[in-house]
């Protein structure tokens, strides 16, 4: 649908969406309409010249690229209705990050989960052509603005991925066919796949994550997937959370919060969106993901407040509350993938873990905790670049005090309701080797997974969070 077109803007018959930083270029045909119109250049400032088939989209600084993302997105989705029409672009400023922000502005702002809905939203653009002409004056290397192009289409179509997995209802979604997504991708990307079912769980003694689905009529699920670079620089792990429902088990849920819980499964989709568009960019990184299927569910055999877990690494867990269910699946999950992957440079978890966190970074950023600074600094340095924001939450001597147990070796919630996201994570640290601590982060996508009103170029419900973030910062990675 995207291609570079080597034309000069006005040479291609079709309508322009041109990005203006000021009034003053020349490429800037209509100035007098657009001061008529009290049109002054500002972020997410939209002019539609309906008359000269023209959109004109404010952007203050060509290197804020999510801006350009968040105007492009608005743009497109002035013409998208538009019947049969070609949509041409100016490269305003020739760099990768620049030209990508262009392509997932378009890709990701054009989004919508129309499945269930008797009256499709229709996209009527055959194709969105970028023009190498830029009002910049700067001369465009036409083969790195391609390979911009198609990178940046694998990395939106990978989200768009992860945001329908999100979307999609849980009378659909469940672990056995979250299980046959996986498998259906593995083959699809040449991946390897195994999955591991309910009796293979109880031979690997993950009791934790098996109590969490033993409600479930739909039994529990752990999925492995793996790809190997060519010439491989980084081994990383990556284990997403799957709950696929959460009603809260026994400490059930207000019915008002219950509603959205398909999107509890959003780190496992987001691990399979990374793994996804890893394998079609052939990156050069071994990439390992796990993910925890469970449905947490109410029923005479569910697990109670007050039981004791015994997990994988034999450490004890006293249960507190039913709907802190997310962080027993992980814990497990965290101690199959170090035990069968045994050379790993770095080992990331994606969770919608905590309200907490929403609480405590707001409803669009994730955070980021763990024991490594350089890490989070470095991941969060290449979050900004792609689009996606994140925040530090820091972990510190008396959190962990907040998980103790009087009966077993610890709880898994905090005695409070205080600093609900850190303690979460320091329970997860309990299930990391001790060399593995260090490479490990915990990013809880709580906030930004799934909103139930749009946002910037995100349409209402499963964003992808987490998706491009990793992406941008595993390609820092290899390319240092």
């Amino acid at each position: 649908m995207i291609k570079l077109i080597n034309k000069k803007i006005n040479d291609i018959d079709a309508s322009e969406i041109i990005l203006v930083k000021d009034l003053k270029s020349k490429y800037i045909k209509d100035v007098k309409i657009l001061k008529e119109n009290g049109f002054s250049a500002k972020n997410e400032e939209i002019c539609v010249l309906i008359e000269s088939s023209r959109v004109y989209v404010g952007i203050e600084d060509f290197e804020d690229y999510d801006s350009i993302r968040v105007g492009l997105s608005l743009a497109f989705n002035k013409l998208k209705l538009n019947k049969n029409i070609k949509i041409a672009s100016y490269v305003s400023k020739c760099s990768y990050w620049f030209i990508r922000a262009v392509v997932e502005g378009v890709i990701l702002g054009g989004y919508s989960f129309d499945k269930y809905k008797s009256e499709k939203n229709k996209i009527n653009v055959k194709s969105f052509q970028i023009s190498t002409e830029n009002y910049l004056d700067e001369k465009l290397n036409v083969d790195d603005a391609k390979e911009a192009i198609n990178e940046a289409s694998i990395i939106a179509n990978s989200t768009n991925f992860t945001r329908d997995i999100v979307n999609e209802i849980p009378n659909n979604i469940y672990p056995k066919s979250l299980a046959k997504i996986a498998k259906d991708l593995s083959k699809s990307n040449n991946l390897a796949c195994n999955i591991l079912k309910e009796e293979d769980l109880k031979e690997e003694n993950m009791n934790a994550f098996l109590a969490v689905g033993r409600a479930s009529v739909n039994p529990s699920r752990l999925i492995h997937l793996s790809y190997k670079g060519k010439n491989a620089k980084k081994n990383i792990v990556l284990i997403g959370k799957g709950l696929t429902y959460d009603s809260g088990g026994l400490s059930l849920k207000p019915a008002d919060y219950m509603v959205t819980m398909k999107s509890d499964k959003s780190g496992a989709c987001a691990v399979l969106g990374i793994i996804k568009a890893v394998s079609e960019l052939k990156m050069d990184v071994n990439l390992d993901v796990f993910i925890g299927a469970a449905e947490n569910m109410i029923g005479g055999n569910a697990y109670k407040p007050d039981d004791v877990l015994i997990a994988k690494n034999k450490t004890t867990i006293e249960v507190r509350n039913t709907d802190a269910e997310g962080r027993l699946v992980l814990a497990d999950t965290l101690c199959y993938a170090q035990e069968k992957i045994k050379k790993i440079d770095y080992i990331l978890d994606y969770a919608t873990l905590t309200g907490a966190c929403v609480v405590a970074v707001g409803p669009y950023t994730s955070g980021l905790m763990g024991y490594n600074d350089d890490l989070k600094s470095e991941f969060r340095t290449q979050a900004t670049k792609s689009g996606e924001l994140t925040a530090p939450l820091e972990f510190n001597k008396y959190l962990e005090k907040k998980i103790k147990s009087k009966i077993a070796d610890i709880s898994n919630t905090g005695e409070d309701r205080y600093a609900g996201a850190q303690t979460a994570g320091i329970f997860l640290s309990h299930f990391l080797t001790k060399e593995n601590k260090e490479k490990w982060m915990h990013i809880d996508i709580a906030g930004p997974a799934y909103r139930e009103s749009e946002w910037g170029y995100n349409p209402a419900g499963g964003s992808g969070a987490g998706v491009r973030m990793t992406l941008a910062w595993i390609s820092s990675l290899i390319n240092k």
